[in-house]
């Protein structure tokens, strides 16, 4: 089997015909079809159907593609370890991870490690925890930094335990309820929130706290994913949010913002590494698993 035509293969069920693949590939529509027909050739099945759109992979096509991306991956990681070699100071890592964990834990690894390695290239990718495991499954990325998956995680992960995060009420310096030394969740039902979408991970933490108050889900004032929105926000002295804990010990979190003295009745939830079990892992990658190990560890025994 010849790279060449499992390349092809791939540009022709990316593009959806051969026609097209062969204008991505620069090549001509009869050269696609010979790597294809010679690649059927060779494996003994048919591995592509025609339809009214153009072409689609066969059950047999859809194998042999899943071993296909894992073979240029290793490549790729391959050719990655023999730059890092060259010059260790150089590479690139790819992360997944929640706009919250972007925007504090992992901004503060990437800044801890681009002081040590400042030509390395790092490339975040913020999203739900679903687009992020696809993200992860077809080699987008190199790891994720998440909270924990449910019971039904992807068998084909594997899962490093960083820090178990707690989650806080919180609003601006002037906001009238910093002042108060006990809160009660239900005094603050009718407060203008402002809350990422409840599909979201802090979303969906809030539902939880709510409910464990017996209390409905607060009118949103203000739907945003942005942490750095929603800090602007409360910088106005009008709204209440909830943060991770864990945000108050990176440099996001202004002064002015305060944690006010409200008991959320939640589960810790912990904060992992993940990645593909038996894919290579690329320099870059492993010197920032080994960043976020080291600047997890305080936060690790703060339980």
């Amino acid at each position: 089997m010849k790279l060449h035509d499992l390349h092809v293969l791939m540009a022709v069920v990316q593009a959806g015909s051969m026609s097209k693949a062969a204008a991505l590939l620069n090549t001509t529509q009869p050269a696609i079809s010979r790597s294809i027909a010679e690649l059927e050739r060779t494996i003994g099945v048919r591995l592509l159907e025609r339809n009214p759109q153009g072409v689609e992979p066969t059950e047999y096509g859809r194998a042999l593609l899943d071993g296909g991306v894992a073979v240029f991956d290793d490549l790729r990681q391959a050719v990655k370890n023999i730059e890092f070699l060259a010059d260790p100071t150089s590479g690139e890592v790819r992360i997944g991870c929640t706009p919250i964990l972007a925007a504090s834990f992992v901004s503060a690894v990437v800044d801890r490690l681009s002081r040590r390695y400042p030509r390395i290239v790092f490339h975040l990718v913020t999203a739900y925890l679903e687009p992020l495991r696809r993200e992860l499954s077809d080699r987008n990325v190199d790891l994720l930094i998440v909270r924990r998956f449910g019971p039904a995680a992807d068998e084909r992960l594997d899962f490093e335990f960083l820090f178990d995060d707690s989650y806080v009420v919180a609003a601006g310096a002037q906001n009238q309820w910093v002042r108060r030394r006990r809160i009660e969740l239900a005094e603050l039902a009718s407060e203008s929130w402002t809350l990422p979408p409840p599909k979201s991970v802090i979303g969906s933490i809030a539902i939880e706290a709510f409910r464990a108050c017996g209390l409905d889900y607060p009118r949103t004032t203000v739907v945003t994913d942005s942490p750095e929105v929603r800090i602007s926000l409360l910088a106005t002295g009008r709204f209440v949010t909830i943060f991770p804990a864990s945000i108050l010990r990176f440099p996001i979190m202004r002064p002015e913002i305060k944690v006010l003295p409200v008991k959320l009745q939640m589960a810790q939830v912990q904060n992992v590494i993940v990645t593909l079990k038996n894919r290579a892992i690329s320099p870059g990658a492993r010197l920032f698993i080994d960043c976020a190990r080291e600047l997890a560890k305080p936060l690790a025994k703060r339980k």
